[in-house]
């Protein structure tokens, strides 16, 4: 049992049952499985501590801004992320504080982190909202972030491949002996482990006496940052190592999940839960473009730099400032730029199309699947051939 907790588990299982748990937590609590939105409003908390009034920007009135983090379900839920990460970190003994190895990675992590932020608000959510439970929820606009994001990590994986972001590190062979500390790791994880659970206790009471739904929202939330720790689920990832490596697992794990967690969605929309759709319209393929230039330059997603960051990748907090950041600006434009978005309808291809909606939902995720698979075969035999 203690090596099945400690160790890292494949996304070809993991992703897939993120699906499952995404398709269940939005028949059992109407929401979705999303982070941008509450970082936004993380965005709205700041510009009242400025001494601005949220209530006089368009956009934090849109996303519902009010109350506090733990007021509300999607605060909650990005709350329990956190703490599930952390507790599957340090089970698997991958919690330790890790430092910018230089200025520039730092500034890539803000300017990615802040690319990917304001290009997710445009579009009306991330990797999740507009790609991983958008497709599921049958919004035509996820279509138009998905391609536009491909797009745009292939864009970023260019950029990157730049001699400007190469690293500067040198090797050099270490003669110094290498004394494992097993142990002392082991005592330390243990105290943090028994700590981590105590303040998930206090938040879970707290929570639960203010609204009893809370309480599942908060295990949802558990499981998801728990997943995506041990399975080292990253979008980026997903697109960027198959652009540079030629590596197909985490794409192709993500486009299953979508499969099952379509059906799974699609149950639920029957059974009459909401489902919910966004302006398919430019911004959707604008903020997708530039939310995969960010990603990639940033070097994580909205949930990859998450549980990073609770490792004690250092990297990844000045990615999470970025997005808040981005949001920021986002919500201080919107009124300008917002017609990308509001000049166009909300297309739920189910209700226009029924069946067909649904059978079109799968034949673009098989053709996505496809393609990925394409391009690994096209990739190593460029690689064969050059070699």
């Amino acid at each position: 049992m203690q090596n099945f907790l400690s160790k890292h588990y494949s996304p070809l299982i993991v992703v897939p049952l993120i699906g499952v748990l995404s398709a269940y937590y939005f028949g059992l609590t109407g929401a979705l499985f999303a982070v941008t939105g509450e970082f936004t409003r993380w965005g709205g908390h700041i510009l009242a501590f400025f001494g601005f009034d949220p209530k006089g920007y368009t956009y934090l009135n849109i996303i519902g801004f009010k109350g506090g983090v733990l007021d509300r379900g999607s605060g909650i839920m990005i709350v329990g992320m956190f703490l599930g990460a952390f507790v599957a970190a340090l089970l698997s003994n991958n919690v330790k504080l890790r430092l910018p190895t230089s200025a520039l990675r730092v500034t890539q992590a803000l300017v990615g982190g802040i690319l990917a932020g304001f290009g997710a608000r445009l579009a009306m959510g991330c990797n999740l909202a507009a790609f991983f439970t958008g497709i599921p929820q049958f919004s035509l606009h996820a279509w138009y972030f998905t391609v536009a994001t491909i797009v745009g990590t292939w864009v970023g994986a260019k950029i990157i491949k730049n001699k400007f972001f190469a690293s500067k590190a040198k090797l050099a062979k270490c003669t110094c002996e290498y004394t494992p500390q097993k142990h002392e790791k082991s005592s330390k994880n243990k105290i943090l482990l028994i700590i981590t659970i105590v303040i998930t206790a206090l938040i879970m009471y707290d929570v639960t006496a203010k609204k009893e739904i809370f309480a599942l929202v908060l295990v949802f939330g558990l499981m998801f940052g728990f997943l995506l720790e041990k399975g080292q689920v990253c979008f980026t990832s997903a697109f960027r190592d198959l652009w540079l490596a030629g590596r197909s697992s985490m794409a192709v794990a993500i486009v299953v999940a979508m499969m099952i967690g379509a059906i799974g969605t699609y149950a639920f929309i029957e059974a009459g839960v909401s489902p919910k759709i966004h302006w398919a319209g430019l911004n959707a393929s604008i903020g997708g473009f530039i939310f995969g230039i960010g990603i990639v330059i940033a070097g994580g997603c909205e949930t990859g730099w998450m549980y990073r960051a609770v490792e004690g990748q250092t990297h990844y907090w000045f990615v999470g400032i970025g997005n808040v950041i981005g949001t920021i600006l986002l919500v201080l434009v919107w009124d300008k730029i917002g017609f990308l978005a509001t000049d166009y309808p909300k297309i739920n291809l189910i209700s226009e199309h029924k069946y067909s909606g649904l059978i079109a939902t799968y034949i673009g995720l098989a053709a996505m699947l496809g393609f990925i698979l394409w391009y690994e075969k096209v990739y190593f035999k460029r690689i064969k051939n050059e070699n």
